[in-house]
């Protein structure tokens, strides 16, 4: 029988989820990755591999499959969530009654709810009604392509609470997985969330043929956006210097495995938002982060003129070159990096 204290539920088998249950099946966990759609998980249990959306990674034989919540969390001292932003909450209340009492729960989910304008955490502790110090979140530059083929990577656990996010990094540190530990769960959610938004912005500029001045300039103008929102909502600023904020800024823009950079450069190069996304199999989140970063804006009068034109290209249709003509003509300031 496996040590109870090392039962671990994965919630959510895209290429992330799928991810960190091999990483954690490899340090001697015992790992229950939920599958939700039926046919994905029958493909799964069939080719021992997640083809669809982590191919050439063979599943690790600590892995157990299951299309059922109840069975995925049965016993289960830490919950990790790996569902899309969009469908945190329901997936969630099916939950509720389900997670273990004492179990902390984990955020590997990047995104800020819409509407309710709540992030991740926030959205657990409200619908699993735990303490917010059971909840943290697992962020940072990591793209699960690399990752699950053992390359260097570095990220942070943050929680409210110093000895849940400390739990937290032991659980998932290994040599090639360094994970570094935090309270600013605010921040490190809000930079994990908004540098989507600007990645997008990075694509468009991509496939619009800018170049690397242009992509330095919206890197170094984005993290200033992302820091000025991260601390009016309570976040501290030195958080955005460090792996959640320009860490995972920095790859989210440049990578190839980018699905918010792809999704921008198809953009810039005169595709729909329509058409980008019905050609997509994973979830670019900054989409619909995209749609909060603005009510955020406009709801605490936070100047933030990137993500403004990434709106307006997004959702009303302004073509990308416009965009950026106005963002390089606004009137002259000073420098504020937030």
């Amino acid at each position: 029988m496996p040590d109870m204290n090392r039962n671990v539920a994965v919630i959510g088998a895209g290429s992330w989820g799928t991810t960190l249950a091999q990483l954690l099946a490899e340090k001697g966990m015992a790992v229950r990755l939920w599958v939700h759609d039926p046919g994905h998980l029958q493909a799964m249990q069939a080719e021992r591999e997640n083809r669809k959306y982590l191919p050439g990674i063979p599943l690790h034989a600590g892995i157990v499959l299951t299309g059922q919540l109840s069975d995925a969390c049965q016993s289960a001292t830490t919950v990790v969530m790996c569902v899309p932003s969009h469908v945190m909450r329901e997936v969630s209340r099916r939950m509720q009654p389900l997670v273990t009492s004492g179990a902390v729960v984990v955020s590997a989910s990047k995104g800020i709810e819409n509407n309710t304008l709540m992030r991740m955490s926030e959205v657990l502790v409200q619908v699993l009604g735990v303490s917010s110090e059971r909840i943290a979140c697992l962020y940072g530059p990591s793209h699960a392509e690399e990752v699950s083929r053992g390359i260097p990577t570095a990220v942070v656990a943050a929680s409210v609470s110093l000895s849940t996010a400390r739990k937290v990094r032991e659980l998932f540190r290994t040599e090639r997985f360094r994970v570094y530990s935090s309270t600013d769960i605010v921040g490190v959610e809000l930079g994990g969330s908004l540098k989507n938004v600007i990645a997008i912005a990075a694509g468009i500029c991509d496939g619009a043929g800018f170049g690397d001045n242009t992509k330095a300039a919206l890197l170094t103008r984005g993290l200033a956006e992302m820091t000025r929102l991260g601390v009016r909502l309570g976040a501290r600023k030195e958080t955005f210097a460090g792996l959640s904020g320009m860490g995972d800024l920095i790859v989210t823009c440049t990578s190839r495995h980018s699905r918010n950079r792809h999704v921008g450069e198809a953009i810039g190069r005169g595709k729909s938002l329509q058409q980008v996304l019905g050609n997509m199999v994973m979830v670019a989140e900054g989409v619909k982060t995209t749609l909060s970063v603005h009510q955020l804006s406009q709801k605490y009068r936070v100047e933030m003129p990137i993500a403004e034109q990434v709106y307006r290209v997004l959702f009303e249709n302004k073509p990308p070159a416009q965009a950026v003509h106005e963002l390089m003509t606004r009137e002259p300031k000073e420098e504020d990096l937030g």
